[in-house]
């Protein structure tokens, strides 16, 4: 899953606090087992979940130089027949900093509105929905448009990711621009992808194995409970869903077109734009697109769009597991560490609590929730996507397993996470497979498992079988992936993260080459993307920072180097 690390710094600061009551709550009553907690996603869903998520963080911010005026852009084209879509009446109105698209009666600075969009662009005169947007009114004197960010997932909400950077992340540029969140369609306060009701959620997670996902069980197990359990899962998507027909037409080069549709009716004749993770697959396809409307655009956490599905996940599989032992390498040069005798010790250590807790589930405080290798892989693998800072948390629930015998820290992050989903798994799984085709067959991803099971010993299962998910599933794409160059647009900045588990740094080179007009800013660091992640320091920022506001690209080459 590819999601900001803003985002997930906000789940990281529930999870902290989750683990500091996961350590004084042994001896202390358990936690009710309410329907609510018995919501735990299947191993088989943690598992789908895990392989195509991705996230970044906030860093600090320092002042910026003041702006360049923008040249003036010729006036863009509107495509025939969606003339009354991209002339429509925009009623913006005053909305809270948080809750969402809620009416304020006091100006906050945010301002929320929704405009309509063709469900089919193939037929602009069918049926509609609607696309909601939040705005963040530029503060200062000079004024340089729009920037429109996207937070990633797919199926993560804009409009909450905008609540939470405008004056954090984006503190820098918020003077300049009027920056907008937006909910992809199928997502959040946009017509939504909407599945099975919290009612019926319990009996979908209990009616799996309870060790779909355990290294224990074989491929073709795994892959029996997995199909199934995303077979209900679009069942209960395609009962509750209106338009029913928006399950078919939630691809990224639909949402590029509602992009520009924005664009032009928050009065820009070029798109300002920053991503992070699948948010620079959408930027992409957006430039590819457009290329004549496509301003300045940033494109963190890169995704290379030349591979399949399967070549994706297979990769994100292997940056975890590089991601787990830069931990094992960090864990025991500190002190606090339950790991011993070095970093391949201390991997095979994690791998063995793993396989060891699937075959007997390790207690909690609540003697009916024992948590399983599966689920404890699902905490560690979200930790990874944080940089160091969070890592103190992985030491806390090893060490409490290691030395106690005791998962109540991991059960309480894993109830955090089931009550408060990152995204929209619906329109997740929805994005996903309408963006690849279903490639291979049962015996093919029977041998990309076992061929996972040699690069990716530890986090494999949670990779495997994504076409398998696609083809449960049932709408798929039709189109080979590609290599994009977007020819004629604007220069374009991409930024990698040497340390990228979930966007490894080789796409961020991958892209920066594909694209036509793009250059490559490096970050050495830990964690997913660099922008967002609260591990950089002031380069990245004033690098950043200073392409948004003035158009000027960083030092060809340039490598920023952690905090500095």
């Amino acid at each position: 899953m590819m999601l900001t690390m803003e985002t997930r710094i906000k789940q990281h600061n529930r999870w902290s606090r989750a683990v500091s009551a996961g350590m004084s709550r042994r001896g202390r009553e358990g936690v009710a087992s309410t329907a609510g907690h018995r919501r735990r996603v299947a191993a088989g869903v943690l598992a789908a979940l895990s392989g195509v998520c991705l996230g970044v963080g906030a860093g600090v911010v320092p002042a910026a130089a003041a702006p360049a005026a923008p040249a003036v852009a010729a006036k863009a084209a509107v495509p025939p027949g969606l003339e009354s879509f991209y002339s429509q009446k925009v009623e913006w109105y005053d909305c809270g900093a948080t809750g969402g698209m809620e009416k304020s009666a006091e100006k906050t600075g945010f301002q929320c509105a929704k405009v309509t969009v063709p469900l089919d662009y193939s037929k602009p005169d069918g049926e509609t929905i609607e696309i909601a947007m939040k705005k963040h009114v530029a503060t200062g004197s000079t004024r340089l448009g729009s920037l429109f960010v996207n937070p990633g997932g797919p199926g993560g909400s804009g409009v909450e990711f905008l609540e939470t950077t405008a004056e954090t992340t984006f503190a820098g540029v918020q003077g300049s621009y009027d920056i907008i969140g937006f909910d992809p369609r199928g997502v959040g306060a946009s017509t939504p992808i909407t599945c099975t009701s919290d009612a019926e959620t319990p009996a979908i997670a209990e009616a799996a194995p309870a060790d779909a996902g355990a290294g224990g069980t074989s491929f073709e197990q795994r892959a029996t409970a997995t199909s199934a359990q995303i077979k209900q899962l679009e069942s209960g998507c395609a009962a509750n869903t209106k338009p029913a027909g928006l399950l078919d037409h939630v691809d990224t080069v639909s949402v590029a077109r509602d992009l520009d549709v924005l664009r032009a009716l928050s009065g820009d004749q070029q798109l300002n734009y920053a991503g992070f993770s699948y948010g620079t697959y959408l930027g992409t396809h957006y430039a590819e697109l457009f290329p004549a409307n496509t301003g300045r655009m940033v494109l963190d956490g890169a995704v290379d769009p030349s591979l399949t599905y399967n070549e994706r996940r297979q990769r994100q599989a292997v940056g975890f597991e590089r991601a787990l032992r830069t931990y094992v390498d960090w864990c025991q040069a500190g002190q606090g560490c339950p790991l011993t005798d070095g970093t391949d010790a201390g991997v095979q250590q994690i791998g063995d609590l793993f396989n060891a807790a699937n075959e007997s589930p390790v207690p909690t405080s609540d003697p009916n929730r024992p948590v399983t290798g599966e689920e404890m892989k699902q905490v560690v693998l979200l930790f990874l996507y944080s940089p160091e800072t969070a890592w103190g948390s992985i030491n806390e629930a090893l060490g409490q397993v290691i030395n106690q015998n005791d998962a109540s820290i991991f059960r309480t992050v894993l109830d955090q996470i089931a009550a408060r989903p990152l995204v929209n798994m619906g329109a997740h799984h929805a994005v996903n497979c309408l963006d690849y085709r279903v490639e291979g067959d049962m015996a093919a991803w029977a041998e990309q498992s076992k061929e996972l099971e040699k690069t990716a010993p530890r986090f494999g299962t949670s990779f495997e079988a994504g076409d398998l998910i696609c083809q449960s599933w049932g709408h798929t794409g039709t189109q080979a992936p590609q290599a994009l160059h977007a020819k004629g647009a604007a220069p374009i900045l991409v930024v990698g993260t040497t340390g990228d588990p979930a966007t490894p740094y080789e796409w961020a080179k991958a892209l920066a080459g594909q694209l036509d007009s793009a250059q490559l800013l490096t970050w050495e660091g830990n964690g997913h993307a660099a922008y967002t992640n609260p591990g950089h320091g002031p380069c990245v920022t004033k690098a950043v920072d200073t392409y948004l506001l003035t158009g000027a690209m960083p030092k060809k080459g340039l490598t920023c180097h952690g905090q500095e």
